[in-house]
C-alpha cells in the first residue's frame, strides 16, 4: 500500500482525536498542520474546524470551573500562575469581559486567564457564550489559515503531494518563528523590570559588604 493511503488512513481513524486533545491545551501548530492537512485530502475542513471548536471549547470551559471551584488553591500552590494572576487583573481591569473572548489569542495566558476568570465574578453562563463564539472563530481562523497555505503552495508548486515533508517543515518553522518574535518582544517589554531588580539587587549586595 502506498504510504500516502496509509498515512490518510491513519489520520482518517485517530486525526480527529489527535487534534481534539491538541486543541483542548494549546492547539494552534496542531490546528495549522490539520487545515494543510484538510488541503491535501487527509482530512476534512469542516470536520477539522469542528473538531478544533469543540476541543478548544470544552478546554476552557474545564478550566474556567478549575478556577472556580480550585483557583485559590493553585494560586497558592503554583507561583508562576499567582505571578500571571497580578498581569491577567490588570488585563481584566482594562478590558473587562472582552478579556474573556481573547483568552485564546494571547500567548502564554491561553490556560490561565480562564482559570483566574473563573476566580472572578463573571458569570458562567456569560463566559459559556463569549467562550464559543471566541472558539469558533479561532478555530475557523486557524484551520484556514494552514488550508489557504497548501492553496497557495499550490499556485506555485505543479504537484504539492512531491513536496509535503518540505511544506510541513517551512509551516512549522514559520510557527517557530512566531513564537520567537513573540517571546523577545515579551522580552523587551520585561527589560526595564529587570534592570531595576539588577540595581536593587546590586544595592543590597553593596550594603551588606559595606556593614
Amino acid at each position: 500500500m502506498h504510504v500516502q493511503q496509509i498515512l490518510k488512513e491513519y489520520l482518517e481513524l485517530h486525526g480527529y482525536w489527535v487534534l481534539f486533545l491538541g486543541t483542548f491545551l494549546e492547539g494552534e501548530a496542531i490546528l495549522l498542520l490539520a487545515g494543510f492537512l484538510a488541503f491535501q485530502g487527509y482530512l476534512n475542513v469542516l470536520g477539522v474546524i469542528c473538531t478544533a471548536w469543540a476541543g478548544s471549547f470544552l478546554g476552557d470551559q474545564c478550566y474556567f470551573y478549575l478556577g472556580r471551584f480550585k483557583g485559590r488553591g493553585l494560586l497558592k500552590r503554583f507561583h508562576s500562575i499567582a505571578k500571571k494572576f497580578r498581569e491577567a487583573l490588570k488585563m481584566i481591569e482594562k478590558y473587562g469581559n472582552y478579556v474573556a473572548f481573547i483568552s485564546r489569542f494571547t500567548y502564554g495566558f491561553r490556560i490561565v486567564l480562564p482559570i483566574i476568570l473563573g476566580i472572578t465574578n463573571l458569570a458562567p453562563r456569560t463566559f459559556l457564550w463569549i467562550n464559543l463564539v471566541s472558539a469558533l472563530i479561532w478555530a475557523a481562523a486557524f484551520s484556514l489559515g494552514g488550508y489557504l497555505f497548501g492553496k497557495s503552495a499550490s499556485l506555485v508548486l505543479d504537484n504539492v503531494s512531491n513536496y509535503e515533508q518540505y511544506l510541513v517543515l517551512i509551516l512549522f518553522a514559520f510557527i517557530f518563528m512566531a513564537w520567537c518574535g513573540h517571546a523577545w518582544h515579551v522580552w523587551k517589554l520585561k527589560k526595564p523590570a529587570r534592570d531595576r531588580l539588577a540595581r536593587i539587587r546590586v544595592i543590597q549586595i553593596s550594603r551588606r559588604t559595606s556593614s
